[in-house]
């Protein structure tokens, strides 16, 4: 899944895939995560948010299913 990359603290890069509805998400220390039954509007908000951090901590972190992948 191609990932763009983000201005934030806690993020380095985000990446959506909108048929299977799966969030990726690669974190400053460079861990990557996936997460399942992700609704395009929660992506768009993601990426749109003035703290992309805040918004996974609000919104993302603890709602979704999730798996580490690398």
């Amino acid at each position: 899944m191609d990932r763009t990359a983000v201005d934030s603290s806690v993020l380095r890069s985000v990446g959506y895939d909108r048929p299977a509805r799966r969030l990726e998400l690669e974190f400053l220390g460079g861990r990557v995560y996936e997460y399942a039954a992700v609704p395009a509007r929660v992506h768009r908000e993601l990426m749109a948010a003035d703290s992309h951090g805040r918004y996974f901590v609000r919104r993302i972190r603890g709602r979704y299913p999730y798996r580490r992948l690398g």
